[in-house]
C-alpha cells in the first residue's frame, strides 16, 4: 500500500492536475470572441453553421476580410480597457467573501447533519472534494455518489452518508422551489428568459419542466427518507437478484439497516436542527447566487431592481447548468450567461468577459484545490 501511495506519485497526480487546470484556464481566457463594429472591423460573417444566428464566440463563422463589420478580441483585451478603481475592486473583494461563505455554510451543515461527527478539518475536506467532484462532473450527474465515498472514509456508515447526501440534495431543491415564487413577486416570468428567438421558446418549457422534475424529486426524497424510509432497502433488494449483483446482498442488508436508522433519527429531530441545516444551505447558495450580483456591479450600474433581476436571471442560468452534459457544465455555463445577462449591457464582449470572470472566481478554484487536496486526501485515507 505504501508502495502503491509513494510521495511520488502523488506528486506526479497533483502536477498533472494542477496542469490540466492551467490548461483550461489560459484556454479560457485566450479564446477569441468577435464584436460587431460597423465598417470598422477585418471580419466578415459567414454563417458557417447555417443556422441563421451570429454565434460570435465560434471562429468559424467569421472570415477575414478588408472591410468588415466585426473584429476579433480576447478576454485580455477587454479587461485592459477597463478603468479599475474603488468600486470594482470592492466588489470583487465581495465576490470573493461570498465565495468563502458558501463554502463555510456547506461546512457547518454537514457538520450539523453528521451531529458534528466531522471536524472542522474533515468537514473542509468533504466540501472541498466534492465540489471538486461536482466541478469535473457533468452537471446533470454532479457529485452524488463521490459525496457518499467521501463520507464514508470519514467513518461515517454507507447507510447514513447515502441519507445524509440525499438530504442535503432535498435542501438545495427545497431553496430552488421557495425562491422562485419569491423572484417572480417581483418580476414577470416571461422576461427572466432570453431574448434570443432560436431559444426563446424552448426555455420556458425546459425551465418549468425541470421546475416540475425538481418538485416530484423533493416529493419522492420526503417521502423516502421521512415516512417509507424501507422502500429504499426493498428497491435495493430486488435490483440485488440480479445474477451479477447477488454478492452484494449482505452489504445491501446493512446498508438498509442504515438507512432506516439515520431516518428515524431525523424524523425525531427538533425543529432547530432543521432550522440550522435549511439556514446554512440559504446562506450557502444566497453567497452563490451573489457572486453574480458583485462581479456584475463591479463594472456595471445596477439598481436594487436590477440585483432582483439578476437573481431571478440565475434561476435560469443555475438549471441550465444542472442539465448539462458537460463537466461542470462549461461551454454551457458561459454561453447561458451571455444569453441571459445580455440584456445589461450593449457589449456582448463585456457580458463574456464578466462570464469569464465569474467561472475564475466560482470554477477554476476547485479545481485547483482539488487537484492539490484529493490526492493527499486519497493516500491519507488508503
Amino acid at each position: 500500500m505504501e508502495k502503491t501511495f509513494a510521495s511520488w506519485k502523488i506528486y506526479l497526480a497533483i502536477i498533472f492536475g494542477l496542469s490540466i487546470v492551467s490548461w483550461m484556464l489560459y484556454r479560457s481566457i485566450e479564446q477569441p470572441h468577435f464584436i460587431e463594429s460597423k465598417n470598422q472591423g477585418n471580419y466578415c460573417w459567414v454563417d458557417a453553421n447555417h443556422n441563421n444566428q451570429i454565434d460570435f464566440s465560434i471562429p468559424s463563422e467569421f472570415n477575414l476580410c478588408k472591410s468588415g463589420d466585426y473584429k476579433k478580441e480576447k478576454f485580455t483585451d477587454i479587461f485592459g480597457q477597463i478603468q479599475w478603481n474603488y468600486q470594482s475592486i470592492t466588489w470583487l473583494m465581495l465576490a470573493l467573501v461570498c465565495m468563502f461563505g458558501r463554502d463555510i455554510a456547506y461546512m457547518f451543515r454537514i457538520r450539523t447533519l453528521t451531529y458534528q461527527e466531522l471536524s472542522w478539518k474533515s468537514a473542509f475536506n468533504v466540501i472541498l472534494i466534492w465540489e471538486f467532484a461536482s466541478a469535473i462532473s457533468p452537471g446533470v450527474v454532479g457529485g452524488v455518489s463521490v459525496a457518499m465515498f467521501i463520507l464514508n472514509k470519514e467513518k461515517i456508515a454507507l447507510g447514513r452518508s447515502t441519507a445524509i447526501v440525499i438530504i442535503t440534495a432535498l435542501l438545495d431543491n427545497l431553496f430552488f422551489l421557495i425562491l422562485i415564487p419569491i423572484v417572480f413577486s417581483f418580476i414577470a416570468p416571461e422576461v427572466l428568459f432570453p431574448n434570443s428567438s432560436a431559444i426563446d421558446k424552448g426555455v420556458s418549457l425546459v425551465f418549468w419542466g425541470g421546475f416540475s422534475l425538481i418538485l416530484i424529486i423533493c416529493f419522492i426524497i420526503f417521502v423516502g427518507i421521512f415516512i417509507y424510509p424501507q422502500v429504499i432497502g426493498k428497491l435495493l433488494s430486488i435490483v440485488c437478484k440480479l445474477p451479477f449483483l447477488n454478492r452484494f446482498t449482505s452489504k445491501v442488508t446493512r446498508l438498509d439497516t442504515d438507512i432506516q436508522t439515520t431516518s428515524k433519527e431525523l424524523r425525531n429531530e427538533k425543529i432547530s436542527f432543521w432550522m440550522k441545516s435549511f439556514g446554512s444551505t440559504f446562506i450557502s447558495w444566497t453567497c452563490r447566487y451573489l457572486v453574480i450580483n458583485c462581479i456584475m456591479a463591479a463594472f456595471l450600474s445596477l439598481s436594487f431592481y436590477d440585483h432582483i433581476f439578476v437573481l431571478g436571471k440565475q434561476l435560469v442560468l443555475w438549471l441550465f447548468m444542472h442539465i448539462s452534459p458537460t463537466p461542470g457544465g462549461s461551454g454551457v455555463a458561459e454561453y447561458a450567461f451571455g444569453e441571459l445577462m445580455g440584456s445589461f449591457s450593449k457589449s456582448m464582449l463585456l457580458i463574456t468577459g464578466l462570464a469569464i470572470l465569474w467561472r475564475l472566481i466560482s470554477y477554476f478554484p476547485y479545481l485547483i484545490i482539488g487537484s492539490i487536496l484529493v490526492p493527499r486526501w486519497i493516500k491519507k485515507k488508503s
